[in-house]
């Protein structure tokens, strides 16, 4: 391998693992059986606990999606609002 190769590959690396570090936020994953579906949300059962995920026209489906089926669903957390609290401990002028 010549040094103009080896700059390439070393180049192509630092590319493909830097983009991960950008990739956004973390990934989760919900297994369960399907109590619910929707056009917009599926329910998951996971132990006692119902779990709500929505579900966009992006989203991909492997399969035949309906009640009692178990899956296992990958989401991300998206923020709907922020509100930033006034520090109380800052003094007042």
């Amino acid at each position: 391998m010549n040094r103009n190769q080896l700059r390439s590959v070393i180049a192509a690396a630092a590319i493909a693992l830097s983009s991960t570090t950008f990739a956004g936020a973390k990934t989760y994953q919900v297994t369960g059986p399907v109590v619910d579906v929707t056009d917009k949300m599926i329910t998951v059962m996971k132990g006692k606990d119902k779990w709500e995920i929505d579900r966009t026209d992006a989203t991909k489906v492997k399969g035949d999606l309906k009640v009692g089926e178990k899956v296992t669903i990958t989401y991300t957390m998206t923020a709907k609002d922020v509100e930033v609290k006034a520090d109380k401990s800052a003094k007042k002028e």
